[in-house]
């Protein structure tokens, strides 16, 4: 059979999988040799928006395509979130593509063979974001399905997931998909979903929807960095950056301090570092601005980071929870996870850090 193309390529969240999606992937799979679906947002932690992890995504996949998976012409890889750097995103996307190509044309493992003599295009709908992945992939071609008269999408399903709607499964999930949900919706992470989507419901009502402006400390001390893990909605138990919000005539940078001293009773021994000392270890050129508009399910928050240098030593800082921290703790830098932490943490600290 005659292809379009060795290798298409389908990004998406799949938040969850639908018949949509299942549309796309079909009608790719007949006019490309091998289909490789990027599943995004694989490293964020679950919130109303992303409830299901990339594992959890992966079997909605192979429920609805296992016959496709089984004979290797579709791929489903993790593709992270990079908020902060398309370039990043970008290049890991790539770099996703690259190797499975490159295991296909060197099976026997020499790595003889390069890429240069494989076409690789992206699948999407025709009126969707894809011509905006066709600017950050231009050495790609595309091809351009026909949508579907689709009842839900993904935010469709999930609205009504969490509002207990019984019909979406029939209307817009194949049958595997929704009894997965139906499962899912038993259990206590579902639980503590719906408790969070309330809270975020509420919370616009009574603050309003900014935007708002916080303070973060980005500390750090031989290797590790300073967390907190939060003890109230949302993200409840996740790990978070010292912070919170600028008081009324507040400087921002005072802000940082105040939280961080308020969160972690950070202290040398001896007793808490006082506000002058902490704001020495300042590196003022890594202080930055974070504000990407869906950084928060709260509302628009824009947030100022701060890097705090702590000096080199054998000893870490005393710390311990407080305000509204379950508890305050070091944790090495290479050890983290990005499904810990809470909102846009870590890109933050990946960007702080230079992780």
């Amino acid at each position: 059979m005659a292809y379009e193309a060795d290798y298409g390529v389908f990004i998406g969240r799949f938040q969850p999988l639908h018949l949509g999606h299942e549309h796309i992937i079909r009608d790719a799979l007949d006019r490309v040799a091998k289909l490789v679906v990027l599943v995004g947002s694989a490293n964020v932690a679950r919130d109303p928006r992303n409830p299901f992890t990339f594992a959890e995504r992966e079997q909605m996949l192979r429920g609805s395509f296992a016959y496709e998976m089984a004979q290797g012409r579709l791929v489903v890889e993790p593709l992270d979130d990079h908020l902060y750097s398309d370039t990043a995103w970008v290049a890991e996307a790539q770099r996703r593509v690259r190797d499975i190509i490159l295991a296909d044309a060197n099976p026997d493992g020499l790595g003889l063979h390069g890429t240069s003599d494989y076409s690789v295009v992206l699948a999407g709908y025709g009126k969707d974001n894809t011509s905006y992945y066709l600017k950050l992939f231009p050495e790609w071609g595309s091809i351009q399905i026909e949508a579907e008269n689709a009842t839900f999408g993904a935010s469709d399903v999930r609205q009504r997931f969490f509002q207990r709607i019984p019909e979406v499964p029939q209307a817009a999930l194949s049958k595997g998909v929704a009894e997965q949900l139906e499962e899912f919706a038993r259990g206590d992470e579902f639980k503590r979903l719906l408790a969070e989507r309330e809270y975020l419901e509420a919370y616009p009502k009574e603050w309003g929807e900014g935007p708002f402006v916080t303070a973060d400390a980005v500390v750090v001390q031989a290797g590790h960095i300073l967390l907190v893990e939060r003890g109230q909605l949302p993200g409840k138990g996740l790990l978070a950056l010292p912070g919170g919000f600028v008081g009324k005539g507040e400087r921002i940078r005072d802000a940082a301090i105040r939280e961080l001293r308020e969160e972690t009773a950070i202290s040398d021994g001896k007793g808490q570092i006082p506000p002058a000392m902490l704001a020495s270890f300042i590196e003022d050129s890594e202080t930055r601005v974070f504000d990407a508009p869906a950084r928060s399910l709260r509302g628009r928050i824009i947030t100022h980071a701060f890097l705090f240098r702590m000096p080199e030593r054998r000893e870490l800082a005393e710390v311990k929870g407080g305000d509204d921290a379950a508890h305050a703790r070091w944790y090495r830098l290479g050890e983290l996870r990005p499904e810990q932490m809470f909102e846009d943490h870590w890109s933050i600290i990946e960007q702080m850090a230079n992780l």
